[in-house]
């Protein structure tokens, strides 16, 4: 008995919650009341319809409902909170793939940016000696390195070409020097057959005397 108040309480509190749009149903729509064919909603109020008032002992107004009735619209409002928590399984199953799916998504999007990335810094950079630099920067480089190849080139070629002139220049000197030395020896072997000439003449002469 103790169950039977606390269940026609339970349903009093929820037929309390009842729209008033639901309250001022046509005589077509009430029609449409059933307790197997028809929502949960619809169900109560159909209950609530086919109940009896009495008043208690105590003077207290109460619903009198079939055990019956109320027996099925248990096992139809259970069936109804399964379905309903078998859809909420299945929408939660959804979700978390769809969140599984955008966690790879996003996880996916981040290799990509950071290979986007990687690309997009090798296609500005260049590799010098295992070092990367900018192009603006390996540009400066080489062409500091051309010019100092040029540079060097050019007091290269001038150092050759002076060190030719020199060369040149002492040749020059060194037959100069030869001239005079051959010119030097043969003036004096003349000087030296001179000077035997002139001792052999003395020779000749104090023998002759």
């Amino acid at each position: 008995m103790k169950t039977f108040k606390i269940f026609t309480f339970t349903l009093f509190i929820l037929c309390s919650f009842n729209t008033l749009h639901a309250q001022t149903e046509t005589s077509d729509e009430d029609d449409k009341l059933s307790l197997d064919n028809s929502t949960i909603n619809n169900q109560f109020e159909y209950v609530l319809q086919k109940s009896g008032d009495f008043r208690g002992v105590n003077g207290s107004m109460y619903e009198a409902v079939k055990r019956s009735m109320l027996t099925t619209l248990q096992a139809h409002t259970n069936d109804s909170l399964n379905t309903l928590k078998k859809e909420l399984k299945d929408t939660q199953t959804i979700v978390d793939a769809q969140t599984k799916e955008i966690t790879d998504l996003k996880a996916n999007l981040s290799t990509t940016q950071a290979t986007l990335d990687k690309t997009t810094n090798e296609k500005n950079n260049m590799a010098l000696f295992g070092l990367q630099m900018s192009k603006s920067s390996y540009n400066v480089l080489m062409w500091s390195i051309i010019a100092g190849l040029l540079a060097f080139l050019i007091f290269f070629i001038y150092k050759f070409k002076n060190s030719h002139l020199i060369t040149k220049e002492a040749k020059i000197a060194l037959e100069e020097i030869e001239e005079e030395f051959d010119e030097h020896r043969k003036v004096a072997l003349e000087r030296e057959q001179k000077v035997r000439r002139q001792l052999q003449d003395e020779l000749n002469k104090q023998k002759g005397s």
